[in-house]
């Protein structure tokens, strides 16, 4: 497949990072053309031979997965943006709106998620699907926290859209599990919230992963 990922923070680096070991191609846009050609300088040093460049907005045009790896509510606004030139990609939302200042709410109205105001704002025909919001950025740079894949929870409407997200997880060492519709991002958000408020207590410095057991 090809993914775009939008972004290139450390989220875009550990999706990057299992898009390449799952053999896919990835392109790097980022407000920083600098910013972005370094991230891909760095994955192509870790994965020698990994099809991986910094891109312009082209990229989103051709790609099969779109990757949002920037914080809410930016995704909203790469929606509008790009608006019909997504469609024919999937559009991935992996943002948590968390107030970061207090790790005690989100930042979503209740009886929503941010990744149902992104597809109110994407263009028409454009699948939104909801993944990669429960695991860290430096676990997925390894795939697996304590020897066991990451889990990676799904939610959308749109069930080719999943499997492709699906798709992209399990190449990349991953587990992926379909928890239902594209509503279900609102309890994904919410546990993603516990998720990281939990960390500083048990002392895991952002390493640790939820997971569903057997």
């Amino acid at each position: 497949m090809k993914v775009t990922i939008v972004g290139a923070g450390a989220m875009a680096r550990g999706i990057a990072t299992r898009a390449l070991v799952g053999g896919h191609g990835v392109r790097l846009l980022d407000r920083s053309a600098k910013k972005a050609a370094d991230l891909a300088d760095e994955l192509r040093r870790a994965a020698p031979g990994g099809d991986v460049e910094r891109s312009d907005a082209i990229a989103v045009e051709d790609a099969d997965l779109v990757v949002l790896a920037v914080p809410y509510p930016a995704g909203r606004a790469v929606a509008a943006e790009y608006g019909t030139a997504l469609v024919g990609s999937v559009l991935v939302d992996i943002s948590n709106p968390v107030d970061f200042a207090t790790l005690d709410s989100l930042t979503v109205p209740a009886g929503t998620s941010a990744a149902e105001q992104i597809a109110a704002e994407a263009a028409p025909g454009v699948p939104v699907v909801k993944a990669f919001n429960t695991t860290f950025a430096a676990t997925l740079v390894d795939g697996q926290v304590a020897g066991r894949p990451l889990d990676v929870l799904i939610a959308g409407d749109d069930e080719d859209g999943k499997r492709a997200v699906a798709g992209l997880a399990s190449s990349g060492g991953l587990r992926p599990l379909d928890i239902g519709p594209l509503r279900r991002a609102r309890e994904l958000e919410g546990l993603q919230l516990l998720h990281m408020a939990a960390q500083e207590r048990l002392g895991l410095n952002w390493s640790s992963a939820v997971a569903i057991l057997p």
